[in-house]
């Protein structure tokens, strides 16, 4: 399987419809990989918490549709990084709000090559200790792992940036097949060792190959980390990125997580 991780920078300079043309435009250039990976809330900030509601949108709003039409274009399975998702009746989201009342969620989509929403997963862990997400958005409450075109018996589990610090939605993509943890994040360079660290251990714990894709630049105040990462189900370190906006194209064998897995079956020695 042939990935483009493609590590989107940005300043708040840029304004996000320009933003969405160029990232587009970055999704085309991929054509030839089978999965292009893009970051966390790269179109309306990761950390642009003020401009969430204003930048919010249903799943077939003009992110959607941008990032639907690049994936078609270039004939990849797209994850599009996530967007702040309004959900409205008839776009493929819920209808009314969640639990907590917010009525938005942050959310990735995942596009197949003809263009079409393969799925959505809204992120459980909120960032913020009561701040930020959790006091702007609603938490997901699903667990999405989704097959990997022409390359079963492999699946992929969505997660999110701040979701890499709990190993227990892990194991539970672990055990609903999944192989491969697709990790968008705008994730702070304040804390990139946590970010480089975790990804492995979730490589190494699950025996799953970890592709984390994370924001560079500077934006509302915040310096983001980058060093986008894949990482193989024995814990190696298959690319990593710089700081800045970079794309790594790597070829990842997946019958190697199977070998991995037969070599060294520490999964079948679990109890609790």
């Amino acid at each position: 399987m042939r990935v483009a991780v493609v590590q989107v920078a940005y300043g708040d300079d840029e304004a996000m419809d320009d933003r969405v043309d160029r990232v587009a435009a970055l999704v085309r250039a991929q054509a030839g990989h089978d999965l292009v990976v893009l970051p966390e809330l790269w179109a309306p900030g990761g950390f642009s918490y003020r401009e969430w509601a204003d930048r919010a949108q249903p799943i077939a709003g003009s992110i959607g549709s941008a990032m639907s039409a690049a994936a078609r274009d270039a004939g990849v399975l797209l994850h599009a990084g996530s967007i702040i998702e309004r959900a409205e009746p008839g776009h493929g989201g819920a209808v009314g709000v969640g639990a907590d009342g917010h009525g938005l969620w942050n959310t990735s989509l995942l596009y197949g090559p003809d263009g079409a929403l393969v799925a959505a997963y809204r992120k459980i862990h909120r960032f913020g200790f009561g701040s930020g997400e959790p006091k702007l958005l609603d938490a997901g409450e699903d667990v999405v792992v989704v097959d990997l075109p022409g390359a079963a018996p492999h699946r992929a589990g969505l997660s999110t940036c701040y979701d890499l610090r709990f190993p227990e939605l892990y194991r539970r993509q672990l055990d609903a097949g999944a192989t491969v943890f697709v990790v968008p994040a705008a994730w702070p360079a304040a804390r990139v060792r946590h970010w480089t660290l975790l990804a492995h251990a979730r490589a190494i714990e699950d025996q799953c190959v970890v592709i984390a894709c994370n924001t560079g630049g500077t934006h509302a105040g915040t310096e983001m980390a980058g060093h986008s990462q894949v990482i193989s189900a024995s814990g190696e370190a298959l690319a990593m990125a710089g700081a800045g906006e970079e794309v790594l194209s790597v070829d990842v064998d997946l019958d190697a997580i199977t070998a991995w897995r037969e070599q060294f079956p520490v999964l079948q020695d679990r109890r609790l």
